[in-house]
């Protein structure tokens, strides 16, 4: 054991002090203790990589799933507006294009909700793999989206009842996509490092 310096402290058996505590006078502060690969902060050896700089990627099988899913909600919101506006309280409602020529207004709005989610689905993954501030820019894209099909119906027909009310379902089938591929974004997207 080594003699202690003439200040007091012994660089081979520092003294302990509780956290918070001011250091004791005469005393050197403790030495910086360097970065670990242990503890995460450098990268593994033989992977270089800029940290500032991740690629995002996705879980591309989780994914499609909830693209799928949210397909599905999209598809039954159009249909449950078609039944209770149409079947329940004998509103003729403003179909949206028949895509596959059903010549089912329930078809059409349930297909058209559908191709929308799977549509937003593959902008938004898209968007994760190539652009800064994809969520940001999924945000904008649908909000614009959002508003368009909800006045859509205005332009197709003077029957403002029967415009309101398509509108109504197409701002709910937007809404519904918006928020579950959001949520589907948050749960799939992985930051990856790239490498240099």
């Amino acid at each position: 054991m080594s003699d202690p310096t003439p200040g007091g402290y012994d660089p081979q058996n520092p003294p302990t002090r509780r956290y918070g505590q001011p250091p004791v006078p005469g005393q050197a502060p403790p030495p910086a203790v360097p970065p670990s690969a242990a503890r995460g902060d450098f990268p593994p050896p033989g992977t270089p990589m800029n940290p500032a700089d991740p690629r995002l990627g996705v879980e591309a099988g989780r994914f499609w799933a909830g693209a799928a899913a949210t397909a599905l909600v999209a598809a039954l919101i159009g249909l449950l507006g078609v039944i209770i506006f149409e079947r329940i309280f004998d509103i003729t409602l403003v179909p949206p294009p028949d895509l596959f020529g059903t010549g089912s207004r329930q078809a059409a709005w349930a297909i058209d909700g559908a191709i929308l989610a799977l549509l937003a689905a593959g902008v938004l993954h898209l968007l994760i793999l190539s652009t800064p501030r994809p969520r940001a820019f999924f945000g904008w894209i649908m909000a614009l989206v959002v508003v368009v099909i909800a006045v859509l119906p205005f332009a197709w027909s003077s029957d403002t009842t029967a415009a309101a009310l398509s509108g109504l379902i197409n701002l709910l089938i937007g809404v519904a996509v918006w928020s579950l591929l959001a949520g589907v974004a948050g749960r799939t997207i992985v930051a990856r490092p790239r490498t240099v």
